[in-house]
């Protein structure tokens, strides 16, 4: 058994197309438009096969008991403890905040914590 994807509800969905495309060399599926509920959403595919979908919906507020926006964190692993330093540093540059690291933390990982262009965190990870 495999997780076939993760789904989060986003604000703007070009915008975080554009960020896991240029960030983490995301593909993203055609468009998708419902145009009777107005949900439009990507599907982005990563290398290792791992898919992301992203969601919008106007009246995403309007239902808390059914649609939620967020998750906790989604992580990236990249290789090495060059590659969680070369990225972070990358995304520093181009004006993301990062919200701790690249550091070791108490359970052993080398990571960072970027957050994405509406604040989610993104863990990058070996």
């Amino acid at each position: 058994m495999k997780i076939s994807h993760i789904a989060v509800y986003v604000d703007d969905l070009e915008k975080m197309r554009t960020f896991y495309e240029t960030y983490f060399a995301a593909k993203a599926s055609t468009k998708y438009h419902n145009p009777r509920t107005d949900l439009a959403t990507y599907f982005l595919s990563f290398a290792d096969q791992a898919r992301l979908e992203i969601m919008q919906r106007p009246d995403v507020n309007e239902h808390p008991d059914k649609l939620m926006q967020g998750y906790t964190h989604l992580a990236f692993s990249v290789g090495d403890s060059a590659a969680v330093d070369a990225l972070t540093a990358k995304l520093a540059a181009a004006d993301y905040q990062v919200a701790s690291g690249p550091r070791t933390t108490g359970d052993g990982y080398y990571e960072s914590v970027i957050l994405d262009p509406e604040g989610n965190q993104i863990e990058i990870t070996i």
